[in-house]
């Protein structure tokens, strides 16, 4: 008995296959992770490039709600990305880097006519292929994207 386990101790036949089976799962995810990764990366600049088309939309055949959510919904070739909430039309004037709604002929406090403005919105969601427990399954990805008309 002896002799089996001095020769058992000593043989080092079959080490890179232990070795090779204890990396494989840690490989394995760690390729599965990065993929995940890149997936939900990928989701949100479709959600972001839906939002831009259906600015571009407004600007090219001008505020046209139902035809600028077909826009953001056909946007990209994924599915489940919605004009949530509707695109909406207003009149506003440029206040700092944001924009005060006013009504419409109003004057801004500038002296310039408030412009005529489109916001479009996109939503999606993106689930994990895997659960990880320490981050969270589901993300909500939203995007806005706002331009002057006239």
């Amino acid at each position: 008995m002896r002799c089996f386990f001095t020769r058992a101790v000593r043989d080092r036949s079959g080490v890179a296959a232990v070795e090779f089976g204890f990396m494989i799962p840690i490989f394995v995810l760690m390729v599965v992770s990065v993929t995940d990764i890149g997936l939900r990366v990928y989701r949100k600049m479709q959600v972001e490039a839906a939002a831009q088309v259906g600015v571009q939309y407004a600007i090219t055949h001008g505020f046209d709600e139902s035809a600028i959510s077909a826009a953001v919904t056909s946007a990209t070739n994924a599915t489940g990305i919605t004009a949530s909430p509707a695109p909406r039309s207003y009149c506003g004037c440029v206040s700092g880097s944001s924009i005060v709604t006013v009504t419409c002929g109003a004057t801004c406090p500038g002296g310039a006519m408030a412009g005529t403005y489109t916001t479009v919105s996109a939503q999606a969601s993106y689930s994990t292929i895997v659960d990880y427990v320490v981050v969270p399954a589901n993300y909500n990805f939203s995007a806005q994207s706002t331009v002057r008309l006239q």
